[in-house]
């Protein structure tokens, strides 16, 4: 086994690009996992015993994302989020790999959070892409861990990074458009993690062989309310922020004509904008006992400061 080598699949994704950057500059080499392998990299069917029996870790991050224009075949996520993890798993039981990685979600766990998520919760995911996540975990747990091995689940909320919108995209265009934010009405806590603060997780977990096995909620230390999150963006990018207080019932009504009519705003995205979702990271870091390098406001602004 080679102590400084790392497989990553998923490498040419948003976490994967990043991840690669970051154990690169630690020091650790790491060599990528592809459907389409270029270069270096290497496809799953060559991915076998031998490359693992060289790998300190496997980092399997490659999954089928949730699907928000619900396009997918519901088959489609159970094939790559549970089947394919489950191949590997099986490989990295017979190999001399010494740690696996593996990306789930929090909806793997609930798509709705009452007060705080933590990792006590009896899962119960409603969508596809959660139950996939969710099945690809359970094999994962039903199986016995040699002593000589590690296994980690990580359930990451929303991640966000340089160059990398995802959900912020709406608010990110309604303030650098001028356009006010509609619904100051509305109070609410969500969870958010930097890519940055999750690499450093990562590079932890392989490095610390005193963290237990078990799965993990991975965010950042505090939770931002939408208010403050459109402050925030304007505040880095030189356009303040206006919130303006729509009553709830025309919210609503509105919200109800774009889930048949094409506005800025639906059902769907009112949803995941007032809705809160918070999730405790108070396992990881116990287990880490390291301070994340960005707090919640630091890691939007550079994620905002990237635009």
């Amino acid at each position: 086994m080679n102590n400084n080598l790392h497989v990553i699949t998923g490498n040419k994704g948003f976490v994967g690009i990043n991840l690669i950057s970051y154990l690169n500059q630690s020091g650790k080499n790491t060599i990528g996992v592809s459907r389409t392998p270029i270069l270096d990299e290497l496809s799953y069917e060559a991915l076998n015993l031998e490359k693992l029996n060289q790998s300190k870790s496997c980092i399997h991050l490659a999954g089928k994302a949730h699907d928000l224009k619900k396009t997918s075949e519901d088959a489609a996520y159970f094939e790559v989020n549970t089947e394919l993890t489950k191949k590997l798993f099986d490989q990295f039981l017979k190999s001399d790999c010494e740690v696996f990685i593996y990306m789930s979600s929090v909806k793997a766990a609930a798509d709705v959070v009452e007060g705080v998520l933590t990792e006590e919760v009896t899962p119960n995911p409603v969508s596809v892409y959660g139950k996939s996540k969710l099945a690809a975990e359970n094999y994962i747990l039903s199986k016995v861990i040699p002593s000589t091995k590690r296994v980690y689940i990580l359930r990451p909320c929303m991640i966000h990074g340089p160059k990398n919108k995802g959900n912020l995209n709406l608010l990110y265009r309604f303030i650098s458009k001028g356009i006010p934010y509609p619904f100051g009405k509305y109070e609410n806590k969500r969870s958010y993690v930097s890519v940055e603060n999750l690499c450093f997780i990562i590079n932890e977990l392989i490095d610390n062989s005193k963290i237990e096995s078990g799965v993990y909620n991975i965010a950042d230390d505090e939770s931002v309310s939408t208010k403050e999150l459109v402050t925030i963006i304007g505040e880095t990018i030189n356009k303040p922020s206006k919130i303006v207080n729509i009553p709830k019932f025309l919210v609503n009504l509105f919200a109800e004509i774009g889930d048949f009519l094409p506005l800025p705003i639906n059902s769907e995205r009112v949803q995941k904008l007032v809705e809160s979702y918070e999730v405790s990271n108070h396992k990881i870091k116990k287990a880490i006992q390291k301070d994340l390098p960005l707090s919640a406001k630091k890691g939007i602004e550079k994620t905002i400061s990237s635009f």
